[in-house]
């Protein structure tokens, strides 16, 4: 099976200029991985997913978007059975004229 967690947006505090650690800011996050269904007991909660990585975007306040696309990696590997995951994270408001993201592989 494969899960596609698209869209999630919030505001949090994320980036390296004085503005922003200030105020908070729009980030989007899509997720996707791969998982072996069998029965319930091996099915993964999405929901739970994208509240754990709200809630680490928020606390950890992170720097680059890099180094959150890590921290989450990381989060997941050690917490679900998944594989082949992609996460890519967007400020789609620091810039005027585009959307910038950062994805990983």
């Amino acid at each position: 099976m494969k899960i596609y967690i698209e869209n999630l947006n919030f505001n949090c505090i994320i980036g390296i200029l004085d503005f922003e650690r200030k105020k908070k800011q729009k980030v989007i996050i899509d997720i996707s991985f791969k998982y072996t269904y069998k029965n319930r007991k091996t099915f993964i909660d999405y929901s739970e997913i994208s509240k754990n990585i709200e809630k680490i975007m928020k606390k950890r306040k992170f720097k680059l978007l890099e180094e959150a696309i890590i921290f989450i990696e990381n989060f997941l590997y050690k917490n679900y059975n998944i594989k082949k995951l992609n996460i890519k994270i967007s400020k789609p408001d620091i810039l005027t004229n585009c959307i910038v993201s950062v994805k990983n592989n």
